[in-house]
């Protein structure tokens, strides 16, 4: 039985009658409602430490026009915050850009939600693809349009489908459809170096499937790019082997490596004598 090939910027990318869509907005009416929401809570979620004291001391004097202040105070933040929400959402917020015509880009369409532009592909300077990764291993995909007029930042919607796309297919398909006009693709990688330890590392097979490489070479990389490590006892295995200890390696490292090995595969493979393992 043969298993049908599925499309790696599947959501995300489209053709259209004049061109190829890279979407970041599926769905406006969605994205409106949830920047909503979002402008809702934010206000009386940062109040929450202030509020508990508050309460604290409305409690032991009886003094509640403290607190009723400071509610009038919350509500007064909402009312200011959700419209400039809604307002960034709607002028600032790039929805989709469109990559005109069909197999050579002369011009990009940037779609906002009430508004769009044209940029010409000879005006464009370069590209940039900032993958960012958070706690969690949270990742986002930002593509930054660098124009001789300024730049333009896309940033995916809340409900975008973005963040399960591979940096590495979405780099090779802004790459072939800027490449021919001229214009530079460059991926930057971003870690929160705050996220928790050992959680937020990667292990041997992370790396190994990271980097492209099989393995048992990974130790010899891992030396060789000096990669930080955190050896620790998980808490599942802590008490019935608390000899048994897992190593764990630092990802803002570890990208590192990977886009340097991904520049030189593009130059002159093999990397370090490994040869590269191709996609499937």
């Amino acid at each position: 039985m043969t298993t049908p090939h599925t499309n790696p910027l599947a959501g995300v990318v489209s053709a259209t009658a004049a061109g190829e869509r890279l979407v970041f907005v599926p769905h406006r009416v969605r994205e409106v409602g949830t920047d909503i929401v979002l402008g809702a809570v934010t206000p009386p979620v940062i109040a929450v430490p202030v509020l508990i004291p508050i309460l604290g001391v409305a409690l032991g004097t009886g003094f509640w026009a403290i607190l009723w202040a400071a509610f009038g105070l919350i509500a007064l933040a909402m009312i200011v915050v959700v419209p400039a929400v809604i307002f960034m959402t709607l002028t600032e917020k790039v929805r989709w850009i469109e990559f005109r015509p069909h197999g050579s880009t002369e011009e990009i369409v940037i779609a906002y939600f009430l508004r769009s532009s044209t940029v010409a592909a000879a005006d464009l300077q370069r590209v940039v693809l900032s993958e960012r990764f958070g706690k969690a291993r949270a990742k986002s995909l930002d593509v930054v349009l660098h124009t001789r007029g300024g730049k333009v930042e896309c940033k995916p919607g809340v409900l975008s489908p973005m963040s399960r796309v591979s940096a590495e297919a979405l780099l090779d398909w802004l790459t072939s459809r800027l490449g021919p006009a001229g214009t530079a693709v460059e991926h930057r990688t971003e870690i929160d170096r705050s996220a928790v330890r050992p959680d937020g590392w990667y292990s041997e097979a992370d790396l190994a499937a990271l980097w492209n490489v099989p393995a048992d070479e990974v130790d010899k990389l891992v030396v060789r790019h000096g990669i930080d490590t955190y050896t620790f006892t998980p808490r599942a295995a802590a008490l019935y082997s608390p000899a048994g200890t897992t190593t764990v390696y630092d990802p803002a490292g570890a990208h590192e490596v990977a886009e340097k090995l991904r520049r030189k595969r593009t130059t002159s493979p093999p990397v370090d004598g490994i040869q590269e393992t191709p996609h499937r």
